[in-house]
């Protein structure tokens, strides 16, 4: 199936108008309508702000079982991806 990609911005509500398609009378095609997300809408992740706020950073300080926190998240690491991401 052959793929075109056009970018349009709406000028009426609820309304695109295609114009200079490949196709001919008759011709069937499926039209795929997806919204399109602006960099400016894009999401970035979360600030460092809000992660030092989150409560995840130093969660493990605490624990004595753990020991080198980087050891531990490296066999838990390890363990996930030898069962094919489950945990």
């Amino acid at each position: 199936m052959e793929a075109i990609r056009i970018e349009k911005t709406l000028e009426k509500d609820g309304e695109i108008i295609l114009k200079g398609l490949p196709y001919r009378k008759g011709q069937k095609v499926e039209l795929i309508v997806l919204s399109a997300v602006s960099a400016e809408t894009k999401p970035h992740g979360i600030p460092a702000s809000e992660l030092l706020k989150s409560g995840l950073i130093g969660l493990w300080k605490d624990r004595e079982d753990i020991g080198d926190t980087s050891e531990f998240a490296r066999k838990l690491r390890a363990r996930v991806e030898k069962r094919g991401g489950q945990p």
